[in-house]
């Protein structure tokens, strides 16, 4: 009985070492983050900035959208290279958000202009890199919006040309 009791025991220990073990390599699952745009942009609390369509490999892993006073928009996002961006929308202020998801020792670089608008840059050590700025209405701020991560500022950028956001009350 001891000895069948080993083997079974040794087969284990071999299966997990060979993948039989679900904890490395599963694969991030892809959201359906639509919903949460139209969730958003019909209460009408923030701009709720998305894309049309993804580009092309990339894929959404999280979308959330909380409503009411403290409202945020989230969508985090993989990159056909497994690189991450994120789009963080908030009232809070565009220093707060930099801190908040880049790193409080963030690094501000030289303003950037995306399809018209003009962003803020914020790099930290670790690499990850954000287009930032602070929204208006009615010459008013309103809220701040996010777009970073690690991949590359050439796709942080071109990925923040391709958005677009609903209209606010």
């Amino acid at each position: 009985m001891v000895g069948a009791l080993v083997v079974v025991v040794a087969i284990g220990v071999v299966w997990v070492k060979i993948g039989g073990s679900d904890e490395k390599g599963s694969p991030v699952r892809s959201v359906d983050w639509s919903a949460w745009v139209k969730a958003g942009r019909a209460e009408q609390q923030l701009m709720v900035f998305a894309p049309t369509t993804l580009p092309t490999g990339w894929r959404a892993s999280s979308a959330t959208y909380a409503g009411g006073s403290d409202a945020h928009w989230h969508l985090g996002l993989l990159t056909d290279s497994g690189k991450y961006v994120g789009v963080e929308e908030s009232r809070a202020d565009a220093r707060d958000l930099v801190e908040q998801y880049v790193d409080q020792d963030a690094v501000r670089g030289k303003d950037v202009v995306v399809a018209g608008q003009t962003w803020q840059t914020w790099t930290d050590s670790g690499g990850d890199y954000a287009l930032v700025r602070s929204v208006e209405v009615g010459g008013r701020p309103y809220e701040s919006v996010l777009i970073g991560g690690s991949a590359p500022p050439a796709s942080v950028r071109s990925f923040t040309a391709t958005l677009s956001s609903g209209t606010v009350h």
